[in-house]
């Protein structure tokens, strides 16, 4: 191998390390975000131990999700005869609600969470009223 060859494969190596170098700091340097923030640290009661928590219901988890969307209303839909959704019933919701944003399905497939700026009132809430249960949550 002459001189010149050498030089080639050792300025490709340079460059490829160079990259990869850089991917390695920008990707290391990226904090994702896991939507907890950081909250005061307190002392344990004396009457509670450290590793109790207050239980929270699915239900209020997925409410609390669609609320951190900043969405301006909220509605609850479930089916009249308390069954789990099933897809037509998904296919319904998205065709008359076309304005709700983000669907969330909790409760064991019972009821599901939307989340949209739009005030369904002014759309088809009496047509999803025929079908489903209906609830406001945008004030609760």
């Amino acid at each position: 191998m002459d001189q010149r060859t050498r030089r080639k494969i050792w300025r490709r190596l340079g460059a490829v390390l160079m990259i990869v170098g850089f991917a390695v700091v920008n990707l290391s340097g990226c904090k994702r975000d896991n939507g907890r923030q950081p909250g005061p640290v307190s002392e344990p009661s004396a009457g509670k131990a450290a590793n109790e928590a207050t239980p929270v219901s699915a239900f209020e988890r997925d409410l609390q999700f669609v609320r951190n969307g900043g969405f301006g209303h909220i509605w609850i839909f479930s089916r009249k005869d308390g069954r789990p959704l099933d897809k037509d019933d998904g296919a319904y919701l998205r065709t008359n609600a076309p304005q709700v944003v983000d669907w969330v399905t909790t409760d064991e497939g019972k009821k599901v969470i939307g989340g949209t700026n739009f005030d369904l009132e002014q759309g088809n809430l009496p047509l999803l009223k025929k079908r489903f249960v209906v609830e406001d949550y945008t004030a609760k």
